[in-house]
């Protein structure tokens, strides 16, 4: 029978996977090809040179064992590295590196793509110094769907959360997006689908990161020079879970690779799932491409609890906690807390620690104190369009004045103000706040910024202005 690369390397490949881990093995030796087998030498094609770096790294002696068994001790490996150029051209492009020696086993030519020197390990999440073969997964245990309760306002995303963690990348809700203001479970509803998926796929890859993480991680990988590397990297996850993706608003180049990794998971059936504070149709400063994407599969909203989830939630918290509490106290605090879960689970904490520290007994009267200091000191988010409002009646004009193109003083100085509370009360990134207030870019806003400091330390009526403002505001 004839010796051919492939029958070489499916035989090395029956050694390797008897002696690593089936997730390890499947991540790491099922992408890679034979190519030729030429004097004793087995070429192989490899995804990327983050690839080649990693087997090298970690997996040169079991390849060693594995390809001596078969060539004999005077064996040579070849890594062939040929990773597409995603971004339009579609030729790859290569440059030649020297060869470095490992005994009888050698890496030879070894194609890299011209943009990658650095000899650096490239998981992001690797820590220096320390030599970290697995795939942390970033999941918080305590995030299950045990302890997230349904109710009306959550019924269909924590459903569809369990059937994606049932079948992962194989029901149509892919991507899954869920959506909804603070507190109401989004981060935690994210996690027990990962967390889930992990329990009945051991040998998937799941990882969760937020979207803030994500941008610098691509960041640091521009800097670096580790672009494609970077993309590799979040093309071998099974399950993204990416927290907060409206995180990525402005953001042109995040936005770009986010496109490009997101379309290889989908392609080839991986799921992904995002949170957001909004629906996909209210996102600003997100590619229209990237957003079309976002509705592929299920956006899902969590909305504010009512009355009896909220009373289970408070009474799920209690028992996981080891307390007990009147019914009548439970109910009084779930009437006065509506917003979210997270401002109904601090009331109860502060009551429980109120009697503890203070050694009094839970009584109506103490939780209608606490409740109302609660509710007094939770700030309600404040929108652009009521800031122009307050801001265009204090000063006398109207919001199409406010936002209009005149260079008037007292018109251009209401609109800086408009952006300076804009940029101080919201969550909104400099170029959504322009786009709002008369379709300005991020520079006006940051000037529009640095100008009111500026004249509130150096103009008397000025900071009237802005002390007047601040407490309409903040009513």
């Amino acid at each position: 029978m004839s010796v051919t690369a492939q029958s070489v390397w499916n035989n090395c490949l029956e050694f390797i996977k008897d002696n690593i881990q089936p997730q390890a093995y499947k991540t790491w030796f099922e992408p890679i090809s034979a190519v030729k087998l030429t004097d004793n030498a087995l070429s192989i094609q490899v995804p990327s040179k983050f690839f080649y770096e990693w087997l090298e790294e970690h997996y040169v002696k079991i390849l060693k064992v594995s390809l001596t068994k078969e060539l004999g001790e005077t064996a040579k490996l070849v890594y062939i590295i040929k990773m597409e150029n995603t971004y339009g051209n579609k030729q790859p492009f290569t440059e030649k590196i020297p060869s470095s020696n490992r005994g009888a086993l050698k890496s030879q030519d070894v194609d890299v793509p011209l943009n990658n020197k650095s000899p650096e390990l490239r998981n992001p999440f690797v820590i220096p110094g320390i030599r970290n073969v697995k795939i942390e997964s970033q999941l918080n245990p305590n995030y299950s769907f045990e302890n997230f309760l349904e109710g009306d306002s959550n019924r269909l995303a924590r459903s569809a959360g369990l059937a994606v963690a049932a079948k992962p990348g194989g029901t149509s809700f892919n991507p899954l997006l869920i959506f909804g203001g603070v507190g109401l479970g989004k981060t935690h509803l994210a996690h027990a689908i990962g967390v889930d998926i992990k329990d009945k796929y051991p040998e998937k890859t799941v990882l969760y990161i937020s979207a803030e993480k994500f941008t610098q991680q691509y960041i640091d990988a521009v800097k670096k020079n580790n672009r494609n590397d970077f993309i590799h990297f979040y093309q071998i996850i099974d399950v993204l879970i990416i927290d907060d993706v409206q995180f990525l608003s402005g953001k042109t180049g995040t936005q770009d690779v986010f496109f490009h990794i997101f379309n290889h998971l989908h392609q080839n059936g991986k799921q992904v799932v995002l949170t957001s504070d909004k629906a996909p149709v209210d996102m600003q400063d997100i590619e229209q491409r990237l957003l079309s994407r976002f509705k592929w599969g299920l956006s899902a909203e969590l909305q504010n609890p009512d009355f009896e989830t909220r009373v289970s939630i408070l009474k799920n918290k209690l028992y996981r906690d080891g307390v007990e509490m009147p019914e009548d106290i439970i109910e009084y605090v779930a009437k006065n807390i509506k917003t979210n879960v997270r401002e109904l689970e601090g009331a109860i904490i502060s009551l429980i620690a109120q009697s503890s520290f203070n050694k009094k007994e839970i009584t109506i009267d103490l939780a209608r104190i606490i409740v109302e200091k609660f509710v007094k000191n939770t700030k309600r988010e404040v929108s652009i369009d009521y800031i122009q409002k307050v801001v265009s009646d204090y000063f006398q004009m109207d919001i199409d004045t406010l936002q209009s193109k005149t260079r008037k003083r007292h018109i251009v100085q209401a609109r800086q103000l408009a952006m300076f509370f804009a940029k101080k009360f919201t969550k909104a990134s400099l170029a959504s706040i322009g786009s709002q207030i008369g379709k300005r870019d991020h520079a006006t806003v940051l000037h529009a910024c640095k100008t009111v400091d500026n004249l509130s330390s150096t103009d008397k009526q000025f900071r009237k202005y802005v002390e007047d403002i601040t407490k309409k505001l903040s009513v």
